[in-house]
Protein backbone atom coordinates (compact mmCIF):
# COMPACT_ATOMS: atom_id res chain seq x y z
CA UNK A 1 0.00 0.00 0.00
CA UNK A 2 1.26 3.74 -0.26
CA UNK A 3 0.99 5.56 2.68
CA UNK A 4 1.87 9.69 2.94
CA UNK A 5 2.70 11.06 6.28
CA UNK A 6 2.46 14.75 7.26
CA UNK A 7 5.36 15.09 9.53
CA UNK A 8 8.78 13.66 9.75
CA UNK A 9 8.87 14.25 13.89
CA UNK A 10 9.15 11.46 16.47
CA UNK A 11 5.74 9.92 15.76
CA UNK A 12 5.57 10.84 11.94
CA UNK A 13 9.29 9.38 11.29
CA UNK A 14 9.17 6.21 13.42
CA UNK A 15 5.52 5.22 12.09
CA UNK A 16 6.89 5.69 8.38
CA UNK A 17 10.02 4.05 8.58
CA UNK A 18 8.53 0.91 10.05
CA UNK A 19 5.67 0.67 7.69
CA UNK A 20 8.43 -0.33 5.04
CA UNK A 21 9.36 -3.40 6.93
CA UNK A 22 6.56 -4.31 5.50
CA UNK A 23 6.67 -3.46 1.89
CA UNK A 24 4.44 -0.34 2.44
CA UNK A 25 5.39 2.58 0.18
CA UNK A 26 5.69 5.69 2.73
CA UNK A 27 5.96 9.06 1.47
CA UNK A 28 6.89 12.01 4.35
CA UNK A 29 6.31 15.67 3.83
CA UNK A 30 7.26 18.26 6.02
CA UNK A 31 7.73 21.76 5.98
CA UNK A 32 11.22 21.90 7.33
CA UNK A 33 13.16 21.34 4.52
CA UNK A 34 16.32 20.77 6.16
CA UNK A 35 14.59 17.03 7.95
CA UNK A 36 13.90 16.10 4.53
CA UNK A 37 16.80 16.92 3.22
CA UNK A 38 18.60 14.66 5.97
CA UNK A 39 16.01 11.98 5.68
CA UNK A 40 16.38 11.42 2.29
CA UNK A 41 20.42 11.13 3.09
CA UNK A 42 19.72 8.30 5.58
CA UNK A 43 20.07 10.85 8.95
CA UNK A 44 17.45 10.72 11.37
CA UNK A 45 16.40 13.97 12.91
CA UNK A 46 16.19 12.36 16.14
CA UNK A 47 17.72 9.52 18.16
CA UNK A 48 16.12 6.32 18.57
CA UNK A 49 17.16 3.25 18.87
CA UNK A 50 16.93 0.87 15.58
CA UNK A 51 15.60 3.96 14.37
CA UNK A 52 18.83 4.28 11.06
CA UNK A 53 19.49 1.29 10.16
CA UNK A 54 15.81 0.89 9.40
CA UNK A 55 15.98 4.78 7.49
CA UNK A 56 18.80 3.58 5.47
CA UNK A 57 17.53 -0.26 4.26
CA UNK A 58 14.38 1.58 2.89
CA UNK A 59 15.85 4.48 1.13
CA UNK A 60 17.84 1.42 -0.37
CA UNK A 61 15.04 -0.37 -1.24
CA UNK A 62 13.63 2.53 -2.52
CA UNK A 63 10.38 2.25 -0.35
CA UNK A 64 10.44 5.61 1.22
CA UNK A 65 11.40 9.22 0.40
CA UNK A 66 10.25 12.72 1.63
CA UNK A 67 9.36 15.69 0.23
CA UNK A 68 8.09 19.03 1.30
CA UNK A 69 5.30 18.74 -1.55
CA UNK A 70 1.92 17.98 -0.40
CA UNK A 71 1.13 17.38 -3.90
CA UNK A 72 4.03 15.01 -4.82
CA UNK A 73 2.93 13.20 -1.55
CA UNK A 74 -1.24 12.87 -2.21
CA UNK A 75 -1.11 12.23 -5.51
CA UNK A 76 0.14 8.43 -4.91
CA UNK A 77 -1.39 7.79 -1.55
CA UNK A 78 -3.78 5.80 -0.54
CA UNK A 79 -3.98 6.43 2.93
CA UNK A 80 -2.62 9.64 4.57
CA UNK A 81 -1.04 9.73 8.35
CA UNK A 82 -1.36 13.12 9.81
CA UNK A 83 1.56 13.13 12.67
CA UNK A 84 1.94 16.72 13.16
CA UNK A 85 2.11 18.45 17.07
CA UNK A 86 -0.32 19.43 19.07
CA UNK A 87 1.71 21.55 21.67
CA UNK A 88 0.35 23.21 24.75
CA UNK A 89 -1.07 26.66 25.30
CA UNK A 90 0.86 28.87 28.06
CA UNK A 91 -2.93 27.95 29.85
CA UNK A 92 -2.14 24.14 29.11
CA UNK A 93 -4.84 23.36 26.69
CA UNK A 94 -4.26 21.84 23.29
CA UNK A 95 -3.49 23.59 20.57
CA UNK A 96 -4.60 22.81 16.94
CA UNK A 97 -3.00 25.59 14.79
CA UNK A 98 -0.78 22.81 13.17
CA UNK A 99 -3.86 20.62 12.76
CA UNK A 100 -5.82 23.43 11.33
CA UNK A 101 -2.73 24.52 8.68
CA UNK A 102 -2.47 20.57 7.47
CA UNK A 103 -6.05 20.64 6.87
CA UNK A 104 -5.84 23.91 4.85
CA UNK A 105 -3.12 22.46 2.85
CA UNK A 106 -4.59 19.22 2.45
CA UNK A 107 -7.77 21.52 0.87
CA UNK A 108 -5.53 22.98 -1.61
CA UNK A 109 -4.18 19.75 -2.91
CA UNK A 110 -7.20 17.87 -3.46
CA UNK A 111 -8.67 20.62 -5.26
CA UNK A 112 -5.90 20.30 -7.64
CA UNK A 113 -6.83 16.14 -8.07
CA UNK A 114 -9.56 14.00 -10.05
CA UNK A 115 -11.07 12.14 -6.99
CA UNK A 116 -10.42 8.72 -5.55
CA UNK A 117 -10.82 6.78 -2.15
CA UNK A 118 -8.42 8.04 0.48
CA UNK A 119 -8.30 7.58 3.86
CA UNK A 120 -6.79 10.37 6.48
CA UNK A 121 -5.47 9.24 9.46
CA UNK A 122 -4.95 11.33 12.90
CA UNK A 123 -1.97 10.03 14.50
CA UNK A 124 -0.81 13.25 16.39
CA UNK A 125 -2.49 13.06 20.00
CA UNK A 126 -5.58 14.84 19.86
CA UNK A 127 -8.36 15.59 22.25
CA UNK A 128 -11.88 13.99 21.88
CA UNK A 129 -14.16 15.35 18.92
CA UNK A 130 -10.96 17.39 17.19
CA UNK A 131 -10.69 14.78 14.44
CA UNK A 132 -14.57 15.53 13.44
CA UNK A 133 -15.09 18.92 14.65
CA UNK A 134 -11.74 20.65 13.38
CA UNK A 135 -9.90 18.04 10.82
CA UNK A 136 -12.75 16.86 9.04
CA UNK A 137 -14.85 19.54 8.92
CA UNK A 138 -12.29 21.92 7.59
CA UNK A 139 -11.55 19.42 4.90
CA UNK A 140 -15.46 18.99 4.00
CA UNK A 141 -15.94 22.46 4.10
CA UNK A 142 -13.00 23.46 1.90
CA UNK A 143 -12.79 20.37 -0.95
CA UNK A 144 -14.83 20.50 -4.14
CA UNK A 145 -18.53 17.95 -3.69
CA UNK A 146 -17.09 15.13 -5.81
CA UNK A 147 -14.18 14.62 -3.45
CA UNK A 148 -16.79 14.44 -0.65
CA UNK A 149 -18.12 10.61 -1.12
CA UNK A 150 -14.59 9.22 -1.56
CA UNK A 151 -12.87 10.29 1.69
CA UNK A 152 -12.86 8.01 4.98
CA UNK A 153 -11.95 9.60 8.06
CA UNK A 154 -10.29 7.81 11.26
CA UNK A 155 -8.41 8.46 14.13
CA UNK A 156 -5.12 5.77 15.26
CA UNK A 157 -3.39 7.09 18.43
CA UNK A 158 0.24 6.47 18.89
CA UNK A 159 1.57 4.44 22.33
CA UNK A 160 5.30 4.71 21.19
CA UNK A 161 7.70 4.90 24.16
CA UNK A 162 11.08 6.96 23.45
CA UNK A 163 13.61 4.75 23.36
CA UNK A 164 11.48 1.86 22.30
CA UNK A 165 9.68 2.93 19.72
CA UNK A 166 10.67 0.57 17.16
CA UNK A 167 10.00 -2.20 19.55
CA UNK A 168 6.67 -0.81 20.38
CA UNK A 169 5.54 -0.37 16.92
CA UNK A 170 6.75 -3.72 16.10
CA UNK A 171 5.35 -5.37 18.76
CA UNK A 172 2.23 -3.33 19.94
CA UNK A 173 0.46 -4.02 22.96
CA UNK A 174 -2.91 -3.44 21.15
CA UNK A 175 -3.90 -1.23 17.68
CA UNK A 176 -6.86 1.05 18.33
CA UNK A 177 -8.62 2.32 15.27
CA UNK A 178 -11.71 4.94 15.23
CA UNK A 179 -13.73 5.50 12.30
CA UNK A 180 -16.36 7.00 10.35
CA UNK A 181 -17.12 4.27 7.69
CA UNK A 182 -16.45 0.67 6.75
CA UNK A 183 -13.87 1.67 4.21
CA UNK A 184 -11.33 3.66 6.36
CA UNK A 185 -11.86 1.06 8.99
CA UNK A 186 -11.08 -1.95 6.54
CA UNK A 187 -8.26 -0.05 5.11
CA UNK A 188 -6.58 0.10 8.53
CA UNK A 189 -6.97 -3.46 10.32
CA UNK A 190 -5.54 -4.29 6.16
CA UNK A 191 -2.15 -2.50 7.07
CA UNK A 192 -1.74 -3.25 10.87
CA UNK A 193 -2.72 -7.34 10.74
CA UNK A 194 0.71 -7.22 9.29
CA UNK A 195 2.06 -6.44 13.12
CA UNK A 196 -0.98 -7.80 15.20
CA UNK A 197 -3.43 -10.38 15.52
CA UNK A 198 -7.13 -9.76 15.56
CA UNK A 199 -7.54 -10.04 18.94
CA UNK A 200 -5.35 -6.90 19.45
CA UNK A 201 -7.03 -4.72 16.98
CA UNK A 202 -9.90 -2.76 18.69
CA UNK A 203 -11.96 -1.01 16.59
CA UNK A 204 -13.66 2.16 18.35
CA UNK A 205 -15.87 5.42 17.55
CA UNK A 206 -13.34 8.21 16.69
CA UNK A 207 -13.82 10.05 19.66
CA UNK A 208 -13.14 6.96 21.89
CA UNK A 209 -9.92 6.37 20.24
CA UNK A 210 -9.06 9.88 21.08
CA UNK A 211 -10.11 9.65 24.52
CA UNK A 212 -8.47 6.16 25.43
CA UNK A 213 -4.69 8.11 24.31
CA UNK A 214 -5.12 10.49 26.53
CA UNK A 215 -6.61 8.39 29.70
CA UNK A 216 -3.79 5.83 29.24
CA UNK A 217 -1.39 8.92 29.63
CA UNK A 218 -2.85 10.41 32.40
CA UNK A 219 -2.93 6.95 34.55
CA UNK A 220 0.55 6.24 33.36
CA UNK A 221 1.71 10.06 34.72
CA UNK A 222 -0.56 9.53 37.69
CA UNK A 223 1.26 5.93 38.44
CA UNK A 224 4.61 7.90 38.41
CA UNK A 225 3.27 10.97 40.66
CA UNK A 226 1.73 8.05 43.14
CA UNK A 227 5.34 6.28 43.29
CA UNK A 228 6.93 9.81 44.13
CA UNK A 229 4.25 10.72 46.58
CA UNK A 230 4.96 7.58 48.60
CA UNK A 231 8.76 7.43 47.96
CA UNK A 232 8.79 10.99 49.63
CA UNK A 233 6.93 9.73 53.04
CA UNK A 234 9.03 6.59 52.31
CA UNK A 235 12.14 8.93 52.68
CA UNK A 236 10.96 10.54 55.66
CA UNK A 237 10.38 7.18 57.50
CA UNK A 238 13.86 5.82 56.50
CA UNK A 239 12.27 3.31 53.92
CA UNK A 240 13.93 2.36 50.54
CA UNK A 241 10.35 3.30 48.21
CA UNK A 242 11.98 0.70 45.46
CA UNK A 243 11.18 -2.07 48.07
CA UNK A 244 7.74 -1.21 49.08
CA UNK A 245 6.93 -0.84 44.94
CA UNK A 246 8.20 -4.32 44.48
CA UNK A 247 5.43 -5.82 46.58
CA UNK A 248 3.10 -3.58 45.35
CA UNK A 249 3.54 -4.22 41.84
CA UNK A 250 3.85 -7.73 42.95
CA UNK A 251 0.11 -7.62 42.48
CA UNK A 252 -1.73 -7.91 38.93
CA UNK A 253 -4.00 -5.36 39.20
CA UNK A 254 -1.51 -2.79 39.43
CA UNK A 255 1.60 -4.11 37.74
CA UNK A 256 5.13 -3.38 38.64
CA UNK A 257 5.55 -0.47 35.22
CA UNK A 258 5.89 3.50 35.74
CA UNK A 259 6.18 2.56 39.90
CA UNK A 260 9.70 3.47 39.83
CA UNK A 261 9.78 7.05 42.04
CA UNK A 262 12.46 9.36 41.48
CA UNK A 263 12.85 12.97 39.65
CA UNK A 264 9.41 12.54 38.21
CA UNK A 265 8.18 12.30 34.14
CA UNK A 266 8.88 14.41 31.08
CA UNK A 267 8.89 14.31 27.21
CA UNK A 268 6.58 15.41 24.67
CA UNK A 269 3.67 13.49 25.61
CA UNK A 270 2.49 12.89 29.93
CA UNK A 271 3.33 16.74 30.63
CA UNK A 272 1.78 18.02 27.85
CA UNK A 273 -1.33 15.80 27.14
CA UNK A 274 -2.09 15.70 31.23
CA UNK A 275 -2.60 19.26 31.01
CA UNK A 276 -4.58 18.99 28.37
CA UNK A 277 -7.05 16.52 29.76
CA UNK A 278 -7.29 18.77 32.76
CA UNK A 279 -7.70 21.68 30.64
CA UNK A 280 -10.23 19.89 28.79
CA UNK A 281 -12.18 18.87 31.88
CA UNK A 282 -12.74 21.97 32.76
CA UNK A 283 -14.29 23.59 29.49
CA UNK A 284 -17.29 20.46 30.38
CA UNK A 285 -17.42 21.73 33.75
CA UNK A 286 -15.64 18.98 35.27
CA UNK A 287 -12.50 19.73 37.80
CA UNK A 288 -9.90 16.84 37.30
CA UNK A 289 -8.81 16.72 41.32
CA UNK A 290 -6.45 13.33 40.60
CA UNK A 291 -4.47 15.22 37.73
CA UNK A 292 -4.18 18.28 39.32
CA UNK A 293 -2.48 16.38 41.92
CA UNK A 294 -0.50 14.41 39.46
CA UNK A 295 1.22 17.38 37.99
CA UNK A 296 1.34 19.18 41.03
CA UNK A 297 3.96 16.12 42.55
CA UNK A 298 5.38 15.94 39.58
CA UNK A 299 6.44 19.93 39.28
CA UNK A 300 7.84 19.52 43.09
CA UNK A 301 10.49 16.62 42.82
CA UNK A 302 13.48 18.60 41.49
CA UNK A 303 13.10 20.65 44.40
CA UNK A 304 13.36 17.42 46.64
CA UNK A 305 16.47 16.29 45.40
CA UNK A 306 18.03 20.01 45.95
CA UNK A 307 16.96 20.16 49.07
CA UNK A 308 18.60 16.99 50.32
CA UNK A 309 21.77 18.67 49.07
CA UNK A 310 20.90 21.95 51.02
CA UNK A 311 20.23 19.63 54.51
CA UNK A 312 23.85 18.30 53.85
CA UNK A 313 25.53 21.94 52.76
CA UNK A 314 23.43 24.47 54.15
CA UNK A 315 23.82 26.60 51.01
CA UNK A 316 25.18 26.11 47.58
CA UNK A 317 26.49 29.33 46.99
CA UNK A 318 29.59 29.44 45.10
CA UNK A 319 29.79 25.70 44.77
CA UNK A 320 30.54 24.08 41.20
CA UNK A 321 28.08 20.62 40.49
CA UNK A 322 27.85 17.76 38.34
CA UNK A 323 24.54 16.97 36.36
CA UNK A 324 24.04 13.52 34.78
CA UNK A 325 21.66 13.49 32.27
CA UNK A 326 19.77 15.73 30.31
CA UNK A 327 17.30 14.00 28.46
CA UNK A 328 14.23 13.14 30.39
CA UNK A 329 14.29 9.73 29.81
CA UNK A 330 17.36 6.81 28.64
CA UNK A 331 17.90 5.89 24.76
CA UNK A 332 16.54 9.47 23.62
CA UNK A 333 18.19 13.54 22.93
CA UNK A 334 14.96 14.44 23.97
CA UNK A 335 14.92 16.94 26.48
CA UNK A 336 11.24 18.48 26.62
CA UNK A 337 9.82 18.77 29.89
CA UNK A 338 13.12 17.28 30.84
CA UNK A 339 12.94 16.71 35.07
CA UNK A 340 16.82 17.27 34.67
CA UNK A 341 16.91 20.95 32.77
CA UNK A 342 14.71 21.93 35.85
CA UNK A 343 16.94 20.34 38.20
CA UNK A 344 19.98 22.83 36.95
CA UNK A 345 17.44 25.71 36.52
CA UNK A 346 16.36 24.85 40.84
CA UNK A 347 20.79 24.55 41.31
CA UNK A 348 21.20 27.90 39.87
CA UNK A 349 18.40 29.35 41.22
CA UNK A 350 19.84 28.03 44.81
CA UNK A 351 23.30 29.96 43.96
CA UNK A 352 25.00 27.01 42.35
CA UNK A 353 28.29 28.76 40.48
CA UNK A 354 28.99 26.41 37.77
CA UNK A 355 26.70 23.11 36.24
CA UNK A 356 29.12 21.10 34.48
CA UNK A 357 26.63 19.03 32.77
CA UNK A 358 26.86 15.47 30.70
CA UNK A 359 24.43 13.23 28.39
CA UNK A 360 25.21 10.87 26.01
CA UNK A 361 22.88 12.18 23.36
CA UNK A 362 20.83 15.25 24.25
CA UNK A 363 23.78 17.59 25.12
CA UNK A 364 22.98 20.03 21.19
CA UNK A 365 19.17 19.77 22.31
CA UNK A 366 19.49 20.84 25.70
CA UNK A 367 21.57 23.96 24.61
CA UNK A 368 18.73 25.04 22.52
CA UNK A 369 16.89 25.27 25.88
CA UNK A 370 19.51 26.01 28.89
CA UNK A 371 22.12 29.03 27.30
CA UNK A 372 23.79 30.43 30.34
CA UNK A 373 26.99 30.89 31.28
CA UNK A 374 26.97 29.30 34.34
CA UNK A 375 26.52 25.66 32.00
CA UNK A 376 29.55 24.30 31.33
CA UNK A 377 28.59 21.02 28.90
CA UNK A 378 31.25 18.42 28.64
CA UNK A 379 31.64 16.03 25.82
CA UNK A 380 32.80 13.15 27.76
CA UNK A 381 31.62 11.63 31.08
CA UNK A 382 35.10 11.73 32.13
CA UNK A 383 35.30 15.24 31.45
CA UNK A 384 32.11 16.19 33.68
CA UNK A 385 32.90 14.06 36.75
CA UNK A 386 36.76 15.27 36.97
CA UNK A 387 35.41 18.85 37.19
CA UNK A 388 33.34 18.57 40.57
CA UNK A 389 33.37 16.41 43.52
CA UNK A 390 29.26 16.96 44.18
CA UNK A 391 27.49 14.54 41.56
CA UNK A 392 23.69 14.53 40.83
CA UNK A 393 22.14 11.83 38.87
CA UNK A 394 19.13 13.22 36.55
CA UNK A 395 18.47 10.67 33.88
CA UNK A 396 18.76 6.78 34.17
CA UNK A 397 21.35 6.00 31.47
CA UNK A 398 23.29 2.52 31.58
CA UNK A 399 26.60 4.95 31.27
CA UNK A 400 26.13 6.19 34.73
CA UNK A 401 25.22 2.69 36.70
CA UNK A 402 29.59 1.76 37.31
CA UNK A 403 29.74 2.49 40.92
CA UNK A 404 33.44 3.01 39.96
CA UNK A 405 32.91 6.18 38.44
CA UNK A 406 32.34 8.18 41.55
CA UNK A 407 34.82 7.33 44.44
CA UNK A 408 35.58 10.17 46.19
CA UNK A 409 31.96 11.97 44.98
CA UNK A 410 29.22 13.28 47.26
CA UNK A 411 26.10 11.61 44.95
CA UNK A 412 22.83 12.75 45.03
CA UNK A 413 20.73 10.21 42.91
CA UNK A 414 17.30 10.98 41.50
CA UNK A 415 16.87 7.99 39.49
CA UNK A 416 18.21 4.89 41.58
CA UNK A 417 20.79 4.84 39.32
CA UNK A 418 23.39 3.03 41.35
CA UNK A 419 24.24 1.85 45.42
CA UNK A 420 26.59 4.59 46.28
CA UNK A 421 29.14 1.76 47.48
CA UNK A 422 32.31 4.03 46.59
CA UNK A 423 31.11 7.23 47.14
CA UNK A 424 31.92 9.30 49.62
CA UNK A 425 28.45 10.02 50.70
CA UNK A 426 25.11 9.15 48.73
CA UNK A 427 21.41 10.02 49.12
CA UNK A 428 18.53 8.61 47.11
CA UNK A 429 15.61 11.15 46.67
CA UNK A 430 13.18 8.48 47.88
CA UNK A 431 15.25 5.99 49.58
Amino acid sequence: MKIGIVGSGYVGLVTGVCFTLKDHEVILVDVVKEKVDAINKGISPIYEPGLDEILKEALERNILRATTSYEEMMKEADVVFIAVPTPSKPDGSMDVRFIEAVAKQIVETLNKMEPRNLVFVMKSTVLPGTTENIFKALILAGIRDEWKGKISFTMNPEFLREGMAVEDFLNPDRVVIGADNDYGREVLVKIYRDFVDNEKILIVPIKVAELIKYASNAFLSMKISFANEIGNLAKSLGIDVYEVMEGVGMDKRIGRAFLNAGLGFGGSCFPKDVSALLNFGRSLGHEMKLLEATLEVNKKQPSKLVDLALKRYRSLEGKEVVVLGLAFKPNTDDVRESRALELIKELLEKGVAKVHAYDPKAIDNAKTVLDDERIIYHNSLESALGSADIVFIATEWQDFADESLYEGKEVFDGRKVIKGEKAKYYEGICW
